[in-house]
């Protein structure tokens, strides 16, 4: 593999597609776009897609509505980029989140916040300072 970030896409699974995209939209302050879905995948699958750029290294990714994929308790957790991870911390609340752990060092690594969603998905922001 010789991607800089292996890391292509994430899905974060919920259940209330609505409240879940403006709760991301309003923690990392940017717009989700509907994703639609090929003919073949008819089984009541709704996507929202985080920006994106196919071209680049890094990744994407969508929040999912899907039967049978049930939201919370995930063992994966994505983390989001951040020019300082308190900004979007503070607004976690306001968006009807949870701070699950405030900003803290990693060292060399920067800084980390760990939230969780309306639906009990945990996540991360990172940033560098």
């Amino acid at each position: 593999m010789t991607a800089k970030n292996p890391v292509v896409w994430f899905e974060i699974y919920v259940n209330n597609i609505i409240s879940a995209q403006k709760f991301y939209e309003q923690v990392l302050n940017l717009k989700l776009m509907d994703l639609p879905m090929p003919e073949n995948m008819g089984n009541g699958m709704e996507m929202k897609a985080f920006p994106m750029e196919m071209d680049q290294d890094g990744a994407s990714g969508a929040l999912v509505k899907m039967p049978g994929f049930e939201p919370g308790k995930n063992s994966t957790i994505i983390y989001f980029r951040s020019d300082d991870c308190s900004i979007e911390e503070a607004r976690v609340a306001d968006a009807g989140g949870t701070v699950f752990q405030s900003k803290q060092s990693i060292g060399d690594y920067g800084f980390m916040v760990l939230a969780q969603d309306l639906e009990g998905n945990m996540f991360g922001i990172h940033s560098q300072k």
